[in-house]
């Protein structure tokens, strides 16, 4: 008898209330028939990062709970996402769950994970594909008051709201998406100071005198040298206020144009120590912060900035400044219509390392208010994209001093420790803009070693993003360059790094590349900072056009400008967002208003 087949003593049924009944029990009997079978069933698929690894229970005729038991996903960065999506898949039965902002590769990769694991379970995918009907949201208006407002979780903000709540101020934080860290988070993680017991330790000579030229003369010259000597002599303080919070630094060593070797290795991957430790201070010392709400406006009253209207997910807020606010909203690389504006070049066609809520709204609600800005057409570019997306990820190098870069003629053709636009532009010269990265087994003694961002070796040659040879040959090859170009090319280095004297200019030489296996990763250009932005003082106090302060107003990290100049030196980035953001936050609590 099939599922829908009416069994013979019901047919002598005369009733039309009770037939009505049977063809119920009779479908629901389908669906019971043709429902799941009941077990757990694995899934994996491709997200940021590497793979998702998901576990899947499902009960006869539900999804009844999804597990994600491995993935390398960029902590931070994917939290809310695997659990948000989780949980939405499971409450709603249903793949066609939203996105969450700021993590959209690793969302797509979960749900993807979890369809590979119902196909297993031989469920139709199609009826999972349905959306669930959300009721819309009738928002409320809410109003809430402290005394120092921030505007941005990323690292500038971060340090900006513990800076203020040490200072004794209450302090409540607002962040656009689901999560806090910025580009901080995605970042390498090198801070630059100098003269530092670490760098004492490791018999590096430095100063902050050369600190600041190189920061001065490293950006044309064109940056505001108040600030610069502000920031120069400020990071090495605010490296051991980092520290007091629990940040740990093991290394220093050169990061990308960095021009010294003054950048400070942080323990954990990428920037996440840095938003660990500022999270950590806001839930113990009563710091409120408030996800996926949107700043809209800033309010003044009497020519004095007083709070910010935002909209939330349930609510339209008005927060209350009782002393001030700070902007730290970040740049606009990934703004690309705004990008283009000062930069017609800068198209979409261009990448950018940085995550997907850097736009210029913060810049623009403070221009409402007559904010001056300085240094917009200076916007950095880096020659170490990943080619599939832009990101930093996948950048084999540990140091400038241990690698090189050749062209796809196996040839190079820079100086590799240069200023970061003048790597770049070098790069743009080079056949399709594309360079190889070459270490050797002193840089990945095995294939577990990791790069900066948290990737092993191992796992960037199995995803194809990096190759390895036993032999130079060998690895041209694989990477299609002429064997006897890139061999004489290693040849000439290594010549160079025994003679101090390179071709190029090169200064910063470390190890011979020359113990096999070898390596290589592609990189291409990619927008990845802005100089310009919001014009401040040494206080961190927004100024107008004028020059004059706005009062009320404070900003701090890449929503400024007049910091870096037309060039930001590699690993000047996190120090300035913890020097300038404890100024603001410091400042912003400290701020005497008049009744």
């Amino acid at each position: 008898m099939s599922a829908l087949e009416i069994p013979r003593e019901y047919k002598k049924l005369r009733s039309e209330k009770m037939f009505k009944k049977v063809l119920l029990l009779c479908a629901l009997f389908s669906i019971t028939a043709f429902g799941y079978t009941p077990g757990t069933y694995d899934g994996e698929a491709k997200g940021y990062g590497g793979q998702i690894k998901v576990q899947v229970e499902l009960s006869e005729n539900r999804i009844e709970e999804v597990k994600v038991v491995e993935h390398k996903e960029t902590p931070i960065v994917s939290d809310v996402a695997l659990e948000r999506i989780s949980k939405e898949i499971v409450e709603f039965q249903s793949l066609a769950v939203d996105s969450v902002a700021g993590a959209t590769v690793t969302s797509a990769g979960l749900r993807f994970a979890v369809r590979t694991a119902l196909e297993e379970a031989g469920v139709t995918i199609s009826d999972l594909m349905r959306r669930a009907e959300v009721a819309p949201v009738v928002k409320t208006d809410a109003e809430y008051t402290a005394d120092v407002i921030i505007i941005g979780g990323g690292g500038a903000g971060l340090a900006a709201a513990t800076s203020a709540r040490q200072n004794g101020a209450s302090v409540i934080l607002i962040e656009k998406l689901s999560r806090l860290g910025g580009n901080t988070v995605i970042a390498g993680g090198a801070f630059n100071a100098a003269g530092t017991p670490m760098q004492s330790e490791r018999s590096i000579e430095d100063s902050i005198e050369l600190h600041y030229t190189h920061t001065f003369e490293g950006g044309d010259q064109v940056a505001n040298p108040e600030l610069v000597r502000t920031y120069t002599e400020n990071a090495p303080l605010a490296l051991e206020w980092l520290q007091s919070l629990g940040v740990e630094f093991t290394d220093v060593f050169t990061v990308l144009g960095a021009l010294h070797p003054r950048s400070h290795r942080p323990a954990l991957p990428l920037g996440t120590g840095f938003i660990v430790a500022h999270r950590e201070f806001a839930e113990k010392n009563g710091v409120q912060i408030f996800y996926e709400t949107e700043a809209k406006d800033l309010v003044t009253k009497d020519g004095r900035v007083v709070g910010v209207t935002a909209e939330g997910k349930t609510e339209n807020i008005t927060f209350n400044a009782n002393k001030g606010v700070v902007i730290a909203t970040g740049g606009f690389g990934a703004d690309v219509a705004y990008r283009i504006q000062h930069n017609p070049n800068l198209t979409a066609n261009i990448l950018t390392t940085n995550h997907p809520g850097a736009n210029a709204s913060g810049i623009i609600m403070a221009e409402k208010l007559g904010a001056n800005t300085v240094g917009m057409e200076y916007i950095q570019l880096l020659p170490m994209g990943d080619p599939r997306t832009g990101s930093l990820s996948g950048n084999i190098e540990h140091s400038v001093e241990d690698r090189i870069f050749v062209n796809k003629e196996g040839n190079r053709f820079v100086a590799e420790d240069a200023r970061r636009d003048v790597m770049t532009n070098a790069l743009f010269a080079q056949t399709d803009a594309y360079l190889w990265v070459i270490v050797d087994s002193q840089v990945y003694p095995n294939t577990d070693v990791k790069n900066n961002f948290n990737e092993t070796i191992g796992e960037l040659m199995a995803d194809n993003r990096a190759f390895s040879g036993d032999t130079i040959e060998e690895l041209a090859e694989k990477i299609n360059v002429p064997a006897e170009n890139l061999k004489k090319t290693i040849e000439d280095y290594n010549n160079a790094v025994d003679a101090k004297e390179d071709e190029f200019g090169r200064v910063l030489f470390g190890m011979k590349i020359e113990q096999a296996p070898f390596y290589a990763g592609a990189r291409i250009p990619t927008v990845h900072h802005t100089m310009g932005g919001l014009e401040i003082n040494t206080s961190a106090q927004v100024l107008d056009k004028d020059g004059n302060v706005i009062p009320g107003l404070y900003a701090a990290g890449e929503v400024t400008g007049g910091i870096h100049g037309s060039n930001r030196l590699g690993g000047n980035a996190l120090s300035d967002i913890a020097v300038f953001g404890r100024i603001a936050g410091e400042n912003a609590a400290k701020e005497e208003v008049q009744d």
